[in-house]
Parts: C-alpha cells; sequence; structure tokens
C-alpha cells in the first residue's frame, strides 16, 4: 500500500469507529521511518474532506511529546533522541485518557512537534469536544514499559504500519539529511538510534488489531 494514498477498507474501518458514538481514538503505530505520519495525515484529510467546518477526525501525534532538547540533554539522552525514555509516556497517557472523556464546551490543546525546530510546540493542537474520532500515531503505541503500558488501553484500535526495511532506512537518512544532518552522520544516527528502536517497536506488532504493509 502507497503511504501517499488511503485504500477504501481503511477508511471504511476509520468511518465505522467513529460512528460507535462517543469519543474513539485510533492509533498508527510502526517502526521509524514507516510512513505512519503520512498515513495518520492522509487518513484524517480523507475523513474529513468535503465537511471541514465539522471534522470527523483530529491528528494528534506521539511526537508532540518528545523531551526538549535541553532537557535531554541535562539527562544525558541526547544522543538516544527518539528512543522510549526520551519522550514524556506519563504526559501523552494523560492527554489520550483526557481525549477519551472530552469535557462540553472545552476544546484539549495538544502538544505538536516541529521537525525544522526539532522541538515539542506546546498547545498546537485543537481537539474540539464534538470531534468523535481521533487519530495518532507514534513508534511506541504498543510498547508494553514503564509508563508506555498505559496507551494501549486507551486505543479502541491500533494498526501497525510495516515498510520494507531497505526502503525505511533510505527513507529514514533522506529525512534527517532534510532537517539539517550530513548525509554520513544521518546514515550513522539512523543505523545506530533509529534501527535500534526499530527493532523495539517490532515487539508490539502482534499486540495490533491490523497489520498494514506499506509499498
Amino acid at each position: 500500500m502507497p503511504v501517499d494514498s488511503v485504500p477504501p477498507h481503511l477508511l471504511d474501518r476509520a468511518r465505522g469507529l467513529a460512528a460507535r458514538g462517543g469519543r474513539r481514538i485510533l492509533g498508527i503505530a510502526g517502526a521509524p521511518g514507516a510512513g505512519k505520519s503520512t498515513l495518520a495525515g492522509h487518513l484524517v484529510e480523507a475523513l474529513n474532506a468535503g465537511n471541514p467546518a465539522v471534522p470527523l477526525a483530529v491528528l494528534v501525534p506521539m511526537d508532540g511529546f518528545h523531551l526538549a532538547g535541553r532537557e535531554l540533554a541535562r539527562l544525558g539522552r541526547a544522543g538516544r533522541k527518539g528512543a522510549p525514555d526520551t519522550f514524556d509516556a506519563a504526559g501523552y497517557a494523560a492527554l489520550l485518557a483526557r481525549l477519551r472523556t472530552p469535557e462540553e464546551d472545552t476544546t484539549v490543546y495538544a502538544p505538536d512537534f516541529d521537525r525544522t525546530l526539532e522541538e515539542p510546540v506546546a498547545g498546537s493542537l485543537p481537539v474540539p469536544p464534538g470531534v468523535p474520532l481521533v487519530v495518532t500515531e507514534g513508534n511506541y503505541l504498543l510498547h508494553d514499559g514503564g509508563h508506555w503500558a498505559r496507551v494501549r488501553p486507551l486505543l479502541d484500535e491500533v494498526w501497525y504500519l510495516e515498510a520494507d526495511p531497505e526502503v525505511r532506512v533510505r527513507r529514514l537518512v533522506d529525512r534527517h539529511v532534510r532537517f539539517g544532518k550530513e548525509r554520513r552522520d544521518a546514515e550513522l544516527w539512523v543505523g545506530d538510534s533509529d534501527e535500534s528502536n526499530a527493532r523495539l517497536v517490532a515487539r508490539g506488532r502482534a499486540r495490533a488489531d491490523l497489520v498494514i504493509t506499506a509499498g
């Protein structure tokens, strides 16, 4: 499946989830570079097509809970950015719990992640109370270590996106270069940090409701 398109059966499945009543949360998990953010973005765009004034879905990525660069440096984790302990997992779980039970007339403001700055940006993503479906995507939605174990029970469904390893690695290197790394440094980072995280992410594959193979 190309990650720049959304097959009808996935759209139908997401619409069905939104139609169950109340607030539902759909997670899209997968290794770094699998195409999660692309798929999630296109899915939300397709769900809201033709009715932008009353959105059916809102995208809230896990990456908004990256720890800030200054804090990673203080903790001595800057060289491992992207590992499970370089996120505020408890904060992410707390936000998901809040999103599951929206308060009338209260918009929740979620953080986003700015890849140009390589920093989280608080209060960037409004989630109005009437939106029936929140789509969230990230590496560790199926991870069961520490506070991450609180995430899976808060999601109504999780789709695991699986990509060809060579395509995924090439995509990651190109992304790091695009955002400022020298190509050799990007290759070293992907081979060490990103691929170590990818192996950890793959352990959660069996806990997904649906496995999607990306092209």
